[in-house]
């Protein structure tokens, strides 16, 4: 079977090459992580060298993972917390809700109430100073605008320039570091002036993983772990019989549709040629994996089983390692933590950039 490797440039330089400005034997930078949900980029900070002093979420489902897994969490609303009570901290990440600012969700920017949590990371930044804050968020976060119609961005470098800190942002795929996943995602690192820094993003990473669907079901389960997969719908499980690895709703023949993708196949121009139920073959790389697990709205369908892919396959193409548990009754809660997760990977070489360019001495 043959395995295409995901192609990225090849530097003269590589990243792993730079050099660190950490001592041997320096104390570790302390880090609070924000909206950690179940700890992706909380996971990628700590294996870059990071100690996680607080961390927080609003979602109860993720506590017992983050708790098996990082330590401890505070289940609350990050607008109910007393900022002075928080830990002194050399990081601040904010990897807030990304609803208000997605494509596929309802695009109001700060007119949403999670978007206004950008306030609630002002308000530690003012409080803490700490030398670095990390945002991340969707791609459309790029277009959105606020309630005076600066685009978001704009309004958040004003922001951080009123507290002392120069701003730096990238849209980066995640496929470029190590995860077996096309996901693409904004990072905005926030310096404090003092600092002195002018932060360089990492490039893209070569390295030798096969990141292809077929590599990261080719590897056999733990152990101790069962295969937990969430049951398609009915209707789902009719229609994904028609669509072949590699393929999509487009495969499906007219006849077997659902009145309202019928709608649509009538007038795709329309609907902007929607590619529902995306099955991706072994050979490529996986989609965006979303928190909905929907086999409608994204590439949750496992190439030759007639089923989605199981907690710890869509955990692998996040880039979790197989050490890292899920803890909980819900399977669908899984999915959802899962699929809100920074990938690992993605937060270890953010994390490692950062380090190894800044002295947190």
């Amino acid at each position: 079977m043959s395995r295409k490797k995901h192609k990225v440039q090849q530097l003269s330089i590589t990243f792993f090459e730079k050099k660190s400005r950490r001592g041997s034997g320096s104390k570790k930078p302390r880090v609070i992580g924000l909206f950690a949900g179940c700890g992706g980029l909380d996971l990628g900070f700590k294996n870059a060298g990071f100690e996680i002093v607080y961390a927080n979420d609003f979602d109860p489902s993720v506590k017992e993972t983050y708790e098996y897994n990082l330590g401890k969490i505070d289940i609350c609303d990050i607008s109910k917390v007393d900022k002075s009570t928080l830990p002194e901290c050399d990081v601040l990440l904010a990897g807030i809700p990304c609803q208000p600012f997605s494509n596929a969700g309802n695009r109001n920017s700060t007119r949403d109430h999670r978007g206004n949590l950008f306030s609630e990371v002002i308000s530690i930044l003012k409080i803490k100073k700490p030398k670095v804050v990390v945002f991340e968020n969707v791609r459309g976060f790029l277009s959105s605008k606020d309630d005076k119609g600066q685009l978001m961005p704009l309004r958040l470098g004003k922001d951080l320039k009123k507290l002392g800190y120069d701003t730096f942002y990238k849209l980066l795929n995640a496929a470029d570091y190590e995860v077996p996943q096309n996901r693409f995602r904004v990072f905005i690192i926030g310096i404090r002036s003092d600092v002195g820094c002018n932060f360089e993003f990492p490039d893209p990473v070569y390295s030798s993983l096969d990141l292809t669907v077929g590599s990261v079901l080719s590897k056999p389960l733990p152990k101790d772990e069962e295969q937990e997969v969430w049951e398609l719908p009915p209707q789902a499980k009719k229609l994904i019989v028609h669509i072949p690895p590699g393929g999509s709703w487009k495969d499906i023949p007219y006849r077997h549709l659902p009145k309202r993708l019928k709608k649509i196949r009538n007038d795709m121009q329309r609907y902007h040629s929607p590619n529902f139920y995306r099955r991706f073959d072994e050979d490529e790389i996986m989609g965006t994996i979303t928190a909905a697990g929907t086999p409608e709205n994204s590439g949750i369908l496992h190439p030759f089983e007639k089923r989605r892919y199981s907690v710890r396959e869509i955990a692998r193409f996040q880039s979790f390692p197989d050490s890292f548990k899920f803890v909980g009754k819900s399977v669908a809660k899984k999915y959802k933590m899962i699929g809100n997760a920074v990938p690992v990977n993605l937060g270890f070489h953010i994390a490692k950039s950062i380090i190894d360019q800044i002295d947190f001495e």
